[in-house]
């Protein structure tokens, strides 16, 4: 066996879940490593078959982009996050606002004005604007009622409570 990670009896690897054996190969490593190469590291520790290697690539890969631990550095290579400074990591952490409900008249009033803009500078007849703007309104309508059907929905639960 060429994986040789310290500190594990080979009956300790085997029982290791491939999430912690990846953990364990990037620590023995200390740097980033190829997809690839790490799961055939833990596939050759786990002695798994090429059946076993092709029903659990999958599940390795959804587990290894779960975890908080890891972190993906482009083109497939996978380290620690731990060895990263904050700056450096490029992921969006911020929570996506909710949507505030707007009201029909808000929401046409706002239509009108982005009508108008769009109408300079896209400079699309007239007979395609108004297909366009009858198209957004029915949206916009669709969206309102959707949002008002779940507020209403919020405040039947909450009522319940």
């Amino acid at each position: 066996m060429t994986v040789s990670l310290k500190n594990y009896s080979h009956d300790e690897l085997e029982r290791m879940s491939m999430i912690e054996l990846a953990n364990a190969v990037l620590m023995e490593e200390k740097k980033a490593m190829d997809f690839k190469e790490i799961f055939e590291k833990i596939a050759e520790v786990k002695n798994l078959s090429e059946t076993d290697k092709q029903t659990g690539i999958s599940q390795f890969y959804t587990d290894l982009n779960v975890d908080g631990r890891f972190l993906t550095i482009g083109s497939n290579k996978w380290g620690l996050k731990r060895w990263y400074p904050v700056d450096q990591i490029d992921e969006e952490v911020t929570a996506a606002p909710k949507k505030k409900k707007k009201k029909k008249k808000k929401a046409a009033a706002a239509v009108e004005e982005d009508v108008g803009l769009e109408e300079e500078e896209l400079d699309i007849p007239d007979e395609e604007m108004d297909e366009i703007i009858d198209d957004y309104d029915e949206e916009e309508e669709e969206v309102v009622d959707e949002l008002d059907a779940d507020a209403e929905f919020e405040e039947e639960e909450e009522d319940k409570i």
